[in-house]
């Protein structure tokens, strides 16, 4: 059984990210995917979202998405950074006549029901095998894509693993998805 990867380059995983923006524009997928990028979430938590999760009555953005995760039933304060806010502004004005108990990715066969998990990763496997992405990128890999990034960028694996509310570092290091190449790396960077 292979196991769900992180989309560690850089340019593949703007052109994944982008896919459903410019080359086959869908707001609410891009939407999905910026969201699972950018908030870590599990997709199961991300479709269970609802309007008035992210958005105020008067139409205005929350500063933070707060949730109670299905999985750990802890709670999740995630801030709204520019990239989502962005891909939820435009978003919103594609959605007309949506009212705040509405699913922020709802079905589109069943309007009063959320994207399913199915359909999700059916999304997310489009963009990357459009992307020429490896056969293991799935709705995962938004979860894993963020940690990754996030540790590339200096953030301590101890953060990581609170982020994630992960119970033992092992998880949190499986999910960085560490491979030989970087390893190498610091070897070879130290020149002691």
């Amino acid at each position: 059984m292979s196991t769900t990867c992180p989309i560690k380059d850089k340019k593949s995983l703007n052109a994944f990210r982008d896919y459903y923006k410019d080359t086959r524009p869908n707001p609410r997928n891009y939407t999905l995917i910026v969201m699972g990028l950018n908030t870590a979430f599990r997709i199961g938590d991300l479709l269970e979202l609802k309007w008035q999760d992210v958005c105020k009555a008067n139409g205005r953005l929350h500063r933070h998405i707060c949730i109670e995760e299905q999985k750990t039933e802890k709670n999740r304060i995630v801030p709204i950074n520019n990239a989502l806010r962005q891909a939820l502004e435009t978003y919103r004005m594609y959605c007309k006549g949506i009212s705040e108990s509405d699913y922020l990715f709802p079905s589109t066969r069943y309007k009063s029901q959320p994207l399913s998990r199915y359909q999700a990763y059916r999304i997310v496997k489009s963009a990357a095998k459009a992307c020429g992405l490896p056969e293991h990128i799935s709705c995962h890999s938004l979860r894993k894509t963020f940690g990754y990034h996030a540790w590339q960028q200096g953030t301590p694996p101890a953060m990581l693993m609170d982020l994630y509310n992960h119970s033992s570092y092992q998880i949190t290091k499986r999910y960085l998805g560490i491979e030989q190449d970087e390893r190498d790396q610091v070897y070879l960077h130290i020149n002691l």
